[in-house]
């Protein structure tokens, strides 16, 4: 792990659902969620509170039940406005059973307990000028874990060799954060969870979200089948169209992880296109939605995110961030010895992180997924530009078109943009993808 590393740099739905991935797996994994459903959260309920919906009740019910990740004692920021300085923000997505809903969770009835963080995605907000960079954490990737604190009491020791997803078994959310600092030398402000039915609930309020197909989807293990081209998905097949794997790509975790930033990158889409920030009804919705997932349990917030006030100052700062702007990367890795796990490829990463650290645009010069679960078939054009966004294409074989090849795209990227070793897969929000089948 390197020196920088180590200093740390500062700153910076209704129908049964399978309770996993593959049927046969004896443990409850498998959950796959979206990060901006979380932070949809953040941008409704600060939204809405700017608007003056029942400020303080719901200030309130969020603070109350806040979780301390070491961030005890940070003042806010003095005024209302656009929070200063980078933001990073850990956002997991958890298989707990707890509060599901047995008819969609069948399995939950023989849970044999136990919480991991099936999905880790760091967000990073940088300092003016204002950027937005996902990073999406392999759930098997083989890392260190620092000594956590049992929220029983007491504390685990550290483990030198664990999957990553297995850091919120140990100490909760503050342990995950604690690993993802280590791995990255990022110090992180602000973090979330959101389980299953959280995630069920906010995309029912949100109106659903677009994806695209190249072809039928069929997946036995999650319930999901899906037909060519665009769909629009709410509720739990949203859920199960974030947790499918074996019906695309590859069939690995790292396809997922791409077609789940299809999923994110047309949900930024939607929000900043208006069609949910500028409808009142439909922000005071999304406010009570996650506000009741707050009291359910089915969201949790840091201390430090639990705040209206704090959640305006990060909406307002992420609000008009350009698509070409907001980028989903996925932590390189490779395969281990004998396959299945994955090992972290820190010399790609430090270029990542280092330029994130220096407040540099950033460039995907790799494929858009490591896993095949996603090609680009377009681009979107800005809210309110001129260029209209582009009507996804099945596939480039069907259309008897190539598939836009980044490498071979104009190099628009203004100065002192960082391209990012090939290791390192994703997308833009600017760029259409589809889901690719597995073969």
């Amino acid at each position: 792990m390197s020196a920088r590393r180590d200093a740390k740099a500062t700153k910076f739905r209704r129908q049964p659902v399978a309770r996993h991935g593959a049927l046969s797996s004896p443990h409850p994994l498998r959950q796959v969620f979206t990060i901006l459903a979380a932070v949809v959260a953040v941008v409704l309920v600060s939204t809405a509170a700017i608007g003056g919906f029942y400020v303080w009740d719901a200030a309130r019910s969020l603070s109350d039940n806040g979780v301390s990740i070491g961030d005890e004692g940070k003042a806010l920021p003095p005024h209302i406005g656009e929070i200063e300085g980078g933001v990073n923000m850990l956002i997991v997505g958890t298989d707990s059973c707890e509060g599901q809903d047995l008819k969609l969770f069948p399995r939950c009835a023989h849970d044999e307990g136990g919480e991991r963080n099936d999905v880790t995605m760091l967000v990073h907000i940088s300092d003016a000028p204002r950027r937005v960079t996902v990073v999406s954490f392999p759930r098997d990737m083989i890392v260190p874990i620092p000594s956590c604190k049992n929220p029983e009491g007491g504390s685990y020791s550290a483990m030198s060799a664990q999957m990553i997803n297995a850091s919120y078994g140990y100490g909760g959310l503050g342990c995950t954060v604690a690993t993802v600092e280590a791995l990255t030398g990022v110090d992180i402000q602000f973090a979330g969870a959101i389980r299953w039915t959280g995630v069920i609930n906010m995309s029912d309020a949100i109106g659903g979200v677009n994806v695209c197909l190249s072809a039928d989807i069929n997946d036995r293990h999650t319930g999901l089948h899906l037909k060519k081209g665009e769909q629009n998905l709410v509720g739990a097949q949203a859920l199960q169209f974030l947790r499918i794997r074996h019906g695309i790509g590859d069939g690995s975790d790292l396809g997922r992880i791409s077609n789940q930033q299809q999923f994110m990158s047309s949900l930024v889409r939607k929000l900043q296109s208006g069609a949910v920030l500028s409808d009142y009804p439909a922000l005071l919705n999304l406010a009570n939605t996650a506000v009741r997932q707050v009291n359910e349990k089915q969201l949790v917030l840091s201390e430090s995110l639990a705040n209206p006030q704090r959640m305006v100052q990060i909406a307002m700062a992420v609000a008009d961030v350009p698509y070409k702007d907001i980028v989903f990367v996925q932590y390189p890795t490779v395969y281990a010895p004998g396959g299945g796990r994955v090992l972290p490829v820190t010399s790609a990463a430090d270029v990542l992180f280092t330029a994130l650290s220096e407040n540099k645009p950033i460039r995907v010069t790799g494929e858009a997924s490591g896993g095949g679960g996603v090609e680009v078939v377009g681009e979107a054009g800005e809210p309110g530009g001129a260029k209209p966004t582009d009507t996804p294409k099945a596939t480039g074989e069907a259309t008897g078109e190539a598939t836009p090849d980044k490498t071979d795209a104009p190099d628009q990227s203004e100065a002192g943009t960082v391209d990012l070793p090939t290791q390192i897969t994703g997308q833009s929000a600017n760029e259409v993808t589809c889901t690719v089948a597995q073969q």
